[in-house]
């Protein structure tokens, strides 16, 4: 996902996610001062103040308040890297980017490709992720809360098994190499924890409790993934259990979404602090989970234990990667898929909203029932269908392509998609950009 035009904003460098790495000096240590309030921040705080939680008086509770704002009808988000939130002048241009356009929230990393940090934690074990951080900053807190003063939901990026850095210090629950001892790498040399590593699963529980309690209101986990583009031939799983009546790699994600799922529904995890406007019954992070986008139309795992009907009962939210640029030539019989980005996005999604709304499905899943039907003898035979859970279009959330990658993609391209979003029943979208410039012309205004 690459994007090398600065463009208007007059950048000095690019905050590059998955795509590369790309540096930018002296972004540990930055002050926040808060804009004026625009027209969009007073109707953004009008709404939050009114779904406000009513104060206790019926007994003293000492703990710092973390004040959030609720979830959105219809999030509308923008990306802000860990090299940008650690820059001031950079990282305001967004937040006016923001106020002056429909955009109503901020996904901002947390941990990136790094495996570094973005914010200093609480954890202990979390400490040194931070301390030799890539970029960041230690304003973090004071940023979210400005940032919730403007009325904005702030959702906070966790790169998971992509982790070069964990890898280094715990390389016995890295991905290997055939022989099963040395640590394997991708094209780029960037390193994954092995799905099935249960340690490393708590330990990522303990970031997402210091984050929450950092402010942010919902957490997003990316590169949910078994790795690809790398010497696939020369791969092994060494932490990864077997599923004699599943497939391993499907199995072991799914295994992980549960307890991730099951950890994280856990209040007493934050109860260090006091969350107050949160919107929702729990004190408790909204989540939502990256996926390939081609896991809305494909009925195989893509080779990376990535199926959307196992993925979906164990997040709030799932935001398939749709990007034109990264489905084949051949998909549609389109041609080259960056010509078409309304008709890519709008039949990616719609398949997707499809097999969300129905109450069956071909793949198979921890909380899928088998549908038999019996024959003329009486024996049952396995229809090759499963019952599963039923969702509705608001369960997703569309990556919206803001990057010339295969492209040249301009405001026309990007409202398309945007359009084709909508037309499929999804109304909740998050732009990509990793150079973190946007095509401010395909924005709406706030009262738009």
């Amino acid at each position: 996902m690459k994007h090398w035009t600065l463009g208007a904003f007059g950048a000095t460098a690019l905050g590059l996610g998955a795509a590369g790495v790309i540096w930018l000096p002296g972004l540990t240590t930055v002050s926040y001062t808060a804009n004026v309030v625009s027209p969009a921040q007073q109707e953004r705080q009008a709404e939050a103040l009114s779904s406000s939680e009513p104060d206790s008086i019926t007994e003293v509770d000492n703990r710092p308040i973390v004040k959030h704002v609720p979830l959105p009808k219809a999030v509308k988000a923008i990306y802000m890297t860990s090299c940008v939130v650690g820059t001031p002048s950079f990282r305001e241009k967004l937040v006016t980017l923001a106020n002056e356009t429909e955009v109503n929230s901020i996904v901002i990393d947390i941990k990136d490709f790094s495996g570094t940090l973005s914010f200093p934690p609480e954890h202990e074990e979390w400490q040194s992720a931070w301390q030799e951080a890539r970029c960041g900053t230690r304003d973090m807190r004071d940023f979210v809360t400005s940032l919730h003063e403007a009325g904005l939901f702030i959702i906070g990026r966790i790169t998971v098994f992509q982790d070069p850095f964990y890898t280094s210090r715990h390389p016995e629950l890295a991905v290997k190499k055939a022989d099963g001892v040395t640590v394997w790498k991708d094209y780029k040399g960037l390193s994954f924890i092995d799905v099935g590593s249960k340690p490393y699963w708590d330990h990522l529980v303990m970031l997402a409790v210091d984050s929450y309690n950092v402010g942010f209101d919902e957490l997003n986990f990316d590169y949910v993934r078994y790795p690809s583009d790398g010497p696939m031939s020369d791969i092994s799983f060494t932490q990864s259990q077997s599923y004699p009546d599943d497939d391993d790699k499907q199995a072991n994600l799914e295994a992980f979404f549960k307890y991730l799922n099951e950890r994280l529904d856990d209040e007493s995890l934050y109860a260090a602090y006091k969350h107050e406007n949160t919107g929702r019954d729990t004190a408790t992070p909204w989540t939502s989970a990256d996926l390939f986008g081609m896991t809305t139309t494909n009925y195989d795992d893509l080779s990376i234990g990535q199926v959307q009907d196992r993925a979906a009962p164990y997040f709030d939210f799932i935001a398939p990667m749709v990007y034109p640029s990264h489905y084949p030539d051949s998909f549609l019989g389109l041609g080259d898929p960056n010509l078409y980005p309304y008709k890519v996005v709008n039949y990616a999604m719609q398949s997707g909203v499809d097999r969300m709304i129905a109450s069956t499905t071909p793949m198979q899943g921890f909380l899928h029932t088998p549908i038999y039907t019996t024959n003329a003898s009486g024996t049952k035979e396995f229809t090759g269908r499963y019952e599963k859970p039923v969702y509705t279009a608001d369960k997703f959330r569309t990556w919206i392509q803001d990057f010339d990658y295969g492209g040249d993609y301009d405001a026309a391209d990007v409202r398309a998609e945007i359009q084709a979003s909508y037309d499929a029943g999804v109304n909740s979208w998050m732009i990509w950009a990793s150079s973190n410039i946007y095509t401010r012309a395909a924005l709406l205004g706030p009262s738009e």
